[in-house]
């Protein structure tokens, strides 16, 4: 998760709300009076002017953080699949393209592939999840649809 240090925010709005108060009005103003592309460039500037004072930096923010998070997010989705895999098995079909691809497919999972690749193209719930190595679930799912017919 990210680390802010809601104290420090804190003590520097106690300290400088005066500033922040006359850098909202400014922002108001400029939103209300100017009708142009430079309207938004004056508000990006008075914004990073902002966050400059306040004294924090990009490494503060932690950017590592949220690069974790997308994988995470990731990794929880793949986790999701291969549960997936193991439960739709008894309902998984499969199918030969004729042009030395096959499809595999249950209730949730697309796979796609072509003979004697080691990967597959994953697809759960309509949405691409990239190419898979072939490994010891996805060539049980691959085997149990053939046999499904």
């Amino acid at each position: 998760m990210l680390n802010y240090d809601w104290e420090t925010w804190k003590l520097f709005f106690q300290e400088h709300w005066l500033i922040l108060v006359v850098a909202l009005v400014v922002l108001l103003i400029i939103i209300r009076l100017v009708k142009t592309v430079v309207k938004w460039a004056l508000v990006a500037v008075i914004v990073i002017v902002v966050i400059i004072y306040s004294g924090y930096t990009l490494n503060d923010l932690n950017l590592d953080s949220i690069t974790s998070i997308g994988t995470q997010v990731a990794d929880s989705v793949k986790k999701e699949a291969v549960n997936a895999m193991a439960g739709e098995i008894k309902s998984a079909s499969y199918t030969d393209n004729g042009d030395g691809t096959y499809t595999v497919k249950t209730d949730t999972l697309e796979l796609t592939g072509a003979g004697g690749d080691n990967e597959v193209a994953v697809y759960y719930r309509g949405t691409s999840l990239g190419k898979w190595k072939i490994d010891e679930y996805i060539k049980a799912l691959i085997e149990q649809a053939k046999q499904n017919g």
